[in-house]
């Protein structure tokens, strides 16, 4: 139950059927028309035309069904009332009538073949020549009725076998689509994560290097307090990148058990900071309230990535970070006194004119990162000097906790 019938593969398919099946049909009517011929006379010979003119438009019975269904019933009509001798030129007509209810003219076929096999019993009653038995009437409009509803069968199937394909196809495509969105979507997550750990970690270490070579020959102590920090800087971001490449490993890979950076990891960030030159001051509420994974990972990127410019563009020697939280938001802003270009803020993923900070591809993530959540993110100058970062983001999205 359930098996599906094969055809085997040594049956002629398409084109090379549809030549097999005339060629068949042809020789079988030819011969058995000849026979009942035996012996011959120039009328015989002469009603072989349309016997054969028949057998010959069943070669593009599928490319012109009605036509050819036409024409043979044509042949038929020629035939059977002009020639004595019986033969089976009946059979092509048959065909070509399934072939045309087979192609979709079920119409078409119907009221052909009703009318055909009403002019052969007109035929048979009123003329002398009796080519059919009575009992043999009756079952020519049945085979012509059973042609017609096999060849719709046949329509039938084969449309709704190309409707099935084609929803197949449809749900691949749209099954490639979507597997193709997420692996973008994967590659930029990847890429986002990549920029904030490899960029905070390298900016640290070139401002701590820069200072230890400053420092060597007036403040050995600070020099090797900032080769220290190096170092332990250099090691975090190893782990960190480690930690970010490692959704890339592969499934049967053990999972790494180490928590992702979120809020809670500020104090060691600000320390880092501290040992780069720059003081940081937090400003959080009481009672840190516990946030969804994927709001606590932004935040704390948006965090990092805003000191890093500090670090990197304003030449500040100082910045406060403020963490608010609202009803159904948390509110990160970072504020510095270093140089900022223009006034107001920059809404979006650019970077405002002559700000100062860079190519803009830190500040386009941030903003990615914010926009992903359905959350707000504006950076830019203070109307009072300095520069600010503001991200916005909701504890949950509309309808999903």
């Amino acid at each position: 139950m359930g098996s599906v019938l094969r055809i085997p593969a040594w049956v002629p398919r398409g084109r090379t059927s549809d030549v097999a099946l005339a060629a068949a049909v042809g020789v079988l009517v030819v011969a058995f028309t000849l026979v009942d011929m035996v012996p011959m006379d120039n009328t015989d010979l002469v009603g072989l035309v349309p016997v054969v003119a028949a057998c010959a438009a069943l070669f593009v019975r599928r490319d012109h069904p009605i036509a050819v269904l036409l024409l043979t019933l044509l042949a038929n009509a020629v035939y059977y009332p002009f020639v004595v001798t019986d033969g089976p030129i009946f059979v092509t007509f048959a065909v070509a009538l399934y072939s045309a209810a087979a192609e979709g003219h079920l119409v078409i076929g119907t009221i052909v073949g009703v009318g055909f096999a009403t002019a052969i019993g007109i035929s048979e009653y009123s003329s002398g020549e009796n080519h059919l038995a009575d009992a043999a009437l009756f079952l020519l409009y049945g085979w012509i009725v059973a042609v017609i509803a096999l060849g719709g069968m046949l329509h039938n199937r084969n449309a709704f076998l190309a409707e099935a394909q084609r929803r197949a196809a449809e749900a691949e495509h749209t099954l490639e689509e979507e597997a193709r969105r997420r692996a973008v979507e994967e590659r930029l997550r990847i890429a986002r994560e990549l920029h904030d750990v490899l960029g905070h970690h390298l900016s640290l270490i070139n401002v701590q290097s820069g200072a230890a070579l400053h420092g060597f020959a007036r403040a050995p102590d600070r020099a090797e307090q900032a080769l220290d920090a190096i170092k332990r800087t250099s090691r975090d971001a190893l782990r960190e990148l480690r930690e970010t490449l490692g959704v890339l490993r592969q499934v049967d890979e053990e999972a790494p058990t180490a928590p992702a950076p979120s809020l809670a990891a500020l104090d060691e960030l600000v320390a880092h900071l501290g040992r780069a030159g720059v003081q940081v001051r937090l400003e959080l509420p009481h009672g840190m309230r516990p946030l969804p994974p994927a709001v606590d990972l932004a935040a704390y990127r948006i965090v990092q990535e805003a000191l890093t410019n500090v670090t990197r563009h304003s030449g500040a020697a100082s910045a406060v970070v403020r963490i608010e939280f609202e009803e159904r938001r948390v509110r990160v802003r970072i504020d510095d006194e270093g140089r900022g270009g223009g006034t107001g803020f920059a809404t979006g993923s650019g970077e405002p004119a002559g700000s100062g900070r860079g190519s803009g591809s830190g500040v386009a993530g941030m903003g990615e990162r914010a926009r992903a959540l359905g959350g707000e993110f504006d950076a830019g100058a203070r109307p009072g000097g300095g520069y600010r970062v503001s991200a916005s983001l909701p504890l949950r999205r509309e309808g999903v906790a």
